[in-house]
C-alpha cells in the first residue's frame, strides 16, 4: 500500500530515508503543480530549503519537477529561512512558496511547507485539496537542473537579500546595530545564521555554523535546548538580552540579562503593548488556544478585541489575511505582526523587541515588570510526554468522556475543547491536554502565578492521567 501523505499543523514532516524520500517529495510536488494549474495556466513558485540534511537535493528535485510540469520556479541555491520564502512570494508575486524544512523537529526529520501568495501558510482547505491530488507514483523522469535554468524555467534567486532589504526599509538599522553589542544570538545551527551575522556583526553569536545534525539537539528555541546559550548570557556582563531562532528561523526564543528564558506568552504581551502604545497601531489580537489568558486581560486594558483559534499558525494566518489584525501569535514561539507578512518570523520579532528597548531605553526586565503591573505576574509551563499511541488515545478518550473532574487537589470548573482540552481551575489557573500534530507526544500545559505553581499543576495532571 502506498504511503499516504498528510500535512500536520504546519507542513508534512517525516524521518529522512524512512517515509521522507525523494519519491514522496515528488508525489507532493506533482500534486502542488496540478493544484496550481487549476486556477492559473502559467503559475510561478518560489522554492527553498533550510539547513537540514539533504535540503538542497530535495529542493532541486522539487524545482525540476515543477519546471517540467509548466511552473516557473524561483530557486535559491543557498539555505534560507521560512519567512524569507514567504516574503519572496509577496515581492516576486508568485502563486506558492515551497520550503524544504522540518522546522524545530529533531535532526532525523525533514519536511515540506507550503506558503501562499500573500506571504503566509496556505489555508487548510487548500492543503486538503493538495492532499487529495497526490498520486501513488512519482515521476522521476526529469531533466538536469541546468537545462531548466538555461531555458528560464528555473530562475536562480537570492531570497535572503530580499529579506535583508526589507529589514533595512522597515527598521532603523543603524540604531539597532549600535544596540547590538548587548545582544547574543543563537541560530541553533539554523537558517537565520547568515542574516544576523551580516546585519548585526556586533552581536555575540552562538551556533552560527552549518551543521545539518544540529549537534544532536532538536532546533526548537525552548529552555531545555538552550542551556549553553543561557549560560553564555549569564556569564557575559556586556550581554543584556538574548535571541534564539529555530531551524527555519520562524520561531523565537528570548532571554533577559541574567540568562532567564522569557517565553512567548510574555513576548506576545510585550509586542502588543509596544505596537499600541509606542507605534500607535491598532487591530485584533489573534491567538492560539494554548496562549496565556493574560493576553485577554491586556487586550481589555488596551480596548482590543481577541480571537482564539485552533493550534497551528495557518488558522491565525486566515484571520490576518481576511481581517485587521495587529498581532497573531501562538505559545510555541510563532508570532506575526501587522506591517510585515502574515507569517511567524523569529528574527523580525527579535528586531522589533530590540527596537522596543532601544526606543524606550528600558531593559527587557523593566518591560516585563511593566506588563506585570498591568496583568499580574504569571507563568505558563509545559510537559511533552512521549507515550505509546494506545496510551495517548486512551487519555484523549477520557478527556472526551469528561472523566477528569479533579487533578489531585485541583478541581475542574469548566472545560473547553476547541483544540485539545483546556481545564479551567480556581484562581484563573488552567491546564490543557493536547496531542501534537507533528510529533509523537502528548503536550500538557499549565498556567499559574509562577513556575513553581504551574509545575505543581503539571505534576498533579501527569499523576492523574498516567495512573
Amino acid at each position: 500500500m502506498t504511503y499516504q501523505i498528510k500535512f500536520g499543523t504546519d507542513g508534512w514532516r517525516e524521518i529522512i530515508g524512512d517515509t521522507y524520500t525523494v519519491d514522496n517529495v515528488l508525489r507532493i510536488t506533482q500534486a502542488v503543480a496540478v493544484w496550481l494549474k487549476e486556477s492559473n495556466a502559467a503559475p510561478k513558485a518560489t522554492v527553498g530549503f533550510d539547513c537540514r540534511f539533504g535540503g538542497k537535493m530535495f529542493a532541486e528535485y522539487v524545482a525540476r519537477s515543477l519546471a517540467k510540469l509548466g511552473v516557473t520556479v524561483y530557486l535559491d541555491p543557498h539555505f534560507v529561512s521560512t519567512p524569507m520564502i514567504s516574503l519572496a512570494n509577496t515581492i516576486l508575486k508568485t502563486d506558492v512558496g515551497i520550503i524544504i524544512t522540518a522546522s524545530h523537529n529533531p535532526p532525523s526529520y525533514n519536511g515540506y511547507k507550503l506558503k501562499a501568495n500573500y506571504g503566509g501558510p496556505v489555508l487548510p482547505e487548500d492543503i486538503s485539496k493538495v492532499e487529495t491530488l497526490v498520486n501513488e507514483h512519482a515521476d522521476r523522469d526529469l531533466s538536469a537542473l541546468d537545462e531548466y535554468v538555461n531555458v528560464g524555467k528555473i530562475v536562480l534567486s537570492d531570497f535572503e537579500k530580499l529579506y535583508s532589504d526589507q529589514i533595512k526599509n522597515k527598521f532603523d538599522l543603524p540604531k539597532l546595530q549600535n544596540f547590538a553589542e548587548k545582544l547574543a544570538y543563537d541560530a541553533m545551527y539554523g537558517a537565520g545564521q547568515n542574516l544576523v551575522k551580516n546585519l548585526l556583526p556586533q552581536a555575540t553569536l552562538l551556533h552560527c555554523e552549518h551543521n545539518p545534525g544540529f549537534q544532536g539537539v532538536a532546533p526548537e528555541p525552548i529552555l531545555k535546548n538552550l542551556g549553553e546559550f543561557a549560560a553564555l548570557i549569564k556569564n557575559s556582563p556586556h550581554i543584556q538580552f538574548g535571541l534564539a531562532t529555530d531551524g527555519d528561523a520562524d520561531r523565537i526564543g528570548f532571554f533577559d540579562s541574567q540568562g532567564r528564558f522569557i517565553d512567548s506568552h510574555h513576548l506576545i504581551l510585550l509586542l502588543t503593548y509596544y505596537l499600541v502604545k509606542y507605534k500607535k497601531m491598532s487591530g485584533k489580537i489573534v491567538k492560539s488556544f494554548s496562549v496565556s489568558s493574560k493576553v485577554d486581560k491586556l487586550a481589555q486594558h488596551l480596548g482590543l478585541e481577541t480571537v482564539t483559534t485552533k493550534i497551528g499558525f495557518k488558522y491565525i494566518c486566515k484571520h490576518m489575511v481576511e481581517d485587521d489584525v495587529l498581532i497573531g501569535a501562538e505559545e510555541s514561539g510563532g508570532i506575526a505582526i501587522k506591517g510585515h507578512i502574515p507569517e511567524r518570523d523569529g528574527i523580525w520579532m527579535g528586531l522589533t523587541l530590540m527596537a522596543y528597548m532601544a526606543d524606550t531605553g528600558k531593559s527587557i526586565e523593566d518591560l516585563v515588570q511593566e506588563m506585570y503591573n498591568i496583568v499580574g505576574a504569571f507563568a505558563v509551563e509545559r510537559y511533552d510526554l512521549t507515550l505509546s499511541e494506545e496510551k495517548k488515545q486512551s487519555i484523549i478518550q477520557h478527556c472526551r468522556n469528561n472523566n477528569y473532574q479533579v487533578f489531585g487537589s485541583y478541581k475542574v470548573q469548566k472545560v473547553e475543547d476547541l483544540d485539545g482540552y483546556k481545564f479551567h481551575l480556581p484562581n484563573d489557573e488552567w491546564v490543557m491536554i493536547r496531542p501534537s500534530g507533528t510529533e509523537p507526544v502528548l503536550r500538557v500545559y499549565a498556567e499559574s502565578i509562577d513556575s513553581q505553581h504551574a509545575f505543581a499543576i503539571l505534576d498533579a495532571v501527569k499523576n492523574a492521567i498516567l495512573s
